[in-house]
């Protein structure tokens, strides 16, 4: 029998405008790191070409969302790639990537970024990039809605995305009226974050609003869990879980590693060049 899920706690996302090309609001604000565990932040952006100038990172992985707009990405390892409406980029940055993200010219973007942690064994494993496009994603329908299946698994529809921490993401879109079932570890921890519509979502069929996150209840130690999803309007919704590290963490920028003096190597590491090697 899969333990069923609820919601425990729900967050409407504040906006606030950085400069006149970018505003952001924090779907997951920084510094949770416990509650949130793996994932460290989620940042929804809207932002014009010249918004971010290249940066680098260690320790984590981003998983980049494009709502809208196209965005232009530049590295030092992989060189350039183009991400569409719905195409994720999972990049592994590891021992350390510099790039850059940029809106194709006259274009704004509105995308999701998600931190996810890397354990201390994978810190500085080598950075890779996974294009995941839309179009090309394995999909599970059901009656009145389409789950695309971007890492992890959907009623054993399996994404072929290399996870270093298993994490499910799928995309739902629904119908209105329409009810699906998500499948999760037990141990998985997650939230939902609806981009469109309404519905009512796990066991206490708890309503939620476009624009805001909703936090899955605790498993309580089953192996198996589940929760139900109903749209009332409709519903698109982007669902993330994934397995806790329970590692310390300690952030600097760009960097997240285990201990202070990992992060001063880091910094010492960009400033002289290893980044690049």
């Amino acid at each position: 029998m899969k333990k069923q899920r609820g919601i425990r706690r729900i967050k409407t996302v504040q906006y606030q405008t950085n400069s006149p090309i970018h505003q952001n609001g924090f779907v997951l604000e920084p510094g949770n790191w416990q509650e949130y565990d793996p994932f460290l932040m989620l940042a929804e952006d809207f932002f014009q070409r010249g918004t971010f100038d290249l940066h680098p990172h260690r320790g984590i992985e981003t998983v980049t969302y494009v709502i809208d707009g196209v965005l232009e990405h530049f590295d030092n390892k992989a060189g350039y790639g183009k991400l569409e409406p719905g195409d994720v980029q999972w990049m592994t940055a590891g021992r350390g990537v510099i790039h850059k993200e940029d809106p194709a010219p006259g274009s704004t973007v509105h995308s999701l970024q998600l931190w996810i942690n890397l354990p201390s064994s994978k810190k500085m494993t080598e950075p890779r990039y996974q294009n995941l496009k839309s179009k090309d994603m394995p999909v599970r329908k059901e009656e009145g809605a389409i789950i695309r299946v971007f890492s992890g698994s959907s009623k054993g529809v399996q994404a072929s995305t290399l996870n270093h921490v298993p994490v499910t993401m799928v995309e739902m879109l629904l119908e209105p009226g329409a009810s699906v079932v998500q499948d999760l570890p037990g141990s998985y921890n997650g939230f939902l974050y609806i981009l469109e519509g309404s519905g009512t979502f796990g066991i206490d069929e708890t309503e939620g609003h476009k624009g805001q996150v909703l936090f899955l209840s605790s498993a309580d130690g089953a192996s198996e869990s589940e929760i139900k999803i109903t749209a009332k309007e409709k519903l698109r919704i982007l669902l993330y879980a994934g397995e806790p590290i329970n590692e310390p963490v300690v952030a600097y920028g760009p960097f997240v590693m285990n201990t202070k003096e990992e992060i001063r190597q880091a910094i010492l590491d960009y400033q002289t060049g290893k980044f690049d090697e």
